[in-house]
């Protein structure tokens, strides 16, 4: 397959060719390193996914042969790094289900192929940095914020993740290319534009603009206006003024929030007035991330909440994602905290009934879930947002969910404009870094549940005007209206 350069212009900027010549460089590393299956036939074929069975999701895996694509397909491109796309993928999915396709999970990191590789090392190096970021100030500082802000930014980062693109190819090569796409990881937009795919949504995940997101040839969606400006100038992404986006490229479409979120939104809202008016308590969610960072917070956070969930007028889940170690260390610091917890392991039906029994029930306590399936891993906070009220969480992809959150430290710097956004709609705080600051806000919002009240009011007021319609909104371009 004749895979076309995109490495070399990019929006009509013109790239420095000793970059160009780098990438090149660095492509054929990664094929000598994984192999080159360039020639390769790999055959599409499908299983379940039990954990998203409600929404209908088929997973793309290799097989003997071609198997006949369901009516209506729509595929999810997306990738395992930390949990944040994964999520998208799901929102993705499940409104692409509400409006009648087939969803179909692409993960292209999950298979035995040359592209799948170069992603989990990559990933691996990412995900370590990020966790070393968060017990060395020092290398924070230095390396890993400026790398996430700025580094990131530049338009001449898009050259090299266009050359390792073209590596993901021969994952495409049995797939309908008039099949509509939507990519929640730049890597799967830029690998799909070069396979061929005519109807490719590059659906970008942050606030803060940056060339890593760039994919030439996808139209690119948003949630934010602020990052609109950002991706249609391309202002700040090399010294030289550039050639911005155009129109057609580049969407602002609103919050990618799951289906079932937003249809029952009204009712979770009114269930929350209701528990604040009767003093039940006071529900909170934490959640760890995908890398398992911030163990130290978490066990500090857990620790200032005790004596509330002891006095009931706090409940305390937390959705330890698929990092038990993460639950052993807050465990062994902290032993009053697991002899007095309930816990969910691995129990993803038991965790289901809960929930459901949570829209009606009193709910006292402290509940741990952990899950070594990762969509189970995941899902398991969608199940818990609807019932919550309030999300602890840092200004990821949980910062554009409709629920009162709580912003902690960002763990690298691209993350901050997320929180700054959250805080400006009024769905949220805004990022609180310094643990005392964070300590002080927790109690502030136990204290004084006007607050949520507002926040509550701020999320109906939004979801009226369509603000956490995005994932609906990438769907229908991928469709083609």
């Amino acid at each position: 397959m004749n895979v076309r350069d995109r490495s070399s212009v990019i929006f009509g900027n013109v790239m420095p060719a000793s970059k160009v010549k780098k990438a090149e460089k660095q492509k054929r590393k990664f094929i000598k390193k994984f192999g080159d299956d360039s020639g390769s036939d790999y055959k599409i074929a499908f299983e379940d996914i039990p954990a998203l069975s409600k929404i209908g999701v088929s997973n793309i895996v290799f097989g003997e042969e071609n198997v006949k694509m369901p009516e209506k397909p729509i595929i999810i491109g997306n990738i395992r790094m930390g949990f944040g796309h994964y999520r998208i993928a799901i929102a993705m999915a499940s409104c692409a289900r509400a409006l009648g396709f087939a969803p179909l999970w692409l993960d292209l990191a999950s298979f035995d192929a040359t592209g799948s590789k170069v992603i989990r090392y990559q990933n691996d190096l990412y995900s370590l940095a990020s966790r070393v970021s968060q017990k060395c100030a020092l290398f924070d500082r230095l390396i890993w914020e400026p790398m996430n802000c700025e580094g990131f930014k530049k338009i001449t980062y898009n050259i090299g993740d266009q050359k390792n693109a073209e590596l993901l190819v021969p994952i495409f090569k049995n797939i309908d290319k008039d099949i509509p796409f939507i990519a929640t990881h730049v890597w799967c937009s830029q690998s799909a534009v070069h396979s061929g795919m005519t109807n490719v949504v590059n659906a970008i995940p942050d606030n803060w603009a940056m060339g890593l997101h760039l994919s030439e040839g996808a139209i690119h969606t948003v949630q934010t206006n602020f990052a609109y400006y950002g991706y249609k100038t391309l202002n700040g992404f090399d010294k030289k003024k550039l050639n911005g986006m155009k129109e057609e490229e580049l969407k602002m479409v609103g919050h990618y929030v799951d289906h079932e979120m937003v249809a029952g939104l009204e009712a979770d809202n009114e269930a929350r007035r209701k528990r604040l008016k009767d003093n039940e308590p006071y529900r909170i969610l934490m959640t760890v991330g995908g890398a398992g960072a911030g163990v130290d917070l978490f066990v500090n956070m857990i620790r200032c909440l005790m004596p509330y969930v002891r006095e009931k007028k706090v409940a305390l889940f937390i959705n330890f994602g698929d990092h038990k170690g993460v639950y052993d260390t807050v465990s062994r610091k902290l032993p009053e905290f697991a002899g007095g917890a309930v816990t969910y392991f691995d129990e993803f039906s038991r965790l289901e009934r809960l929930t459901v029994d949570m829209k009606t029930a009193y709910i006292d306590g402290i509940y741990c879930v952990c899950n070594r399936n990762i969509f189970e891993a995941v899902y398991a906070t969608n199940l818990l947002i609807p019932v919550c009220d309030l999300l602890v969480t840092k200004p990821s992809e949980l910062a554009y969910y409709p629920i009162p959150k709580l912003m902690i430290k960002h763990i690298g710097g691209h993350e901050v404009y997320g929180a700054i956004h959250t805080a400006e709609l009024g769905d949220g705080t805004p990022e609180f870094e310094s643990e005392q600051d964070i300590l002080r806000a927790l109690e502030s919002l136990i204290g004084d549940q006007e607050i949520t009240g507002h926040m509550i009011d701020t999320i109906d007021r939004l979801n009226r005007g369509g603000c956490y319609n995005g994932a609906y909104e990438c769907v229908r371009l991928a469709e083609g209206n």
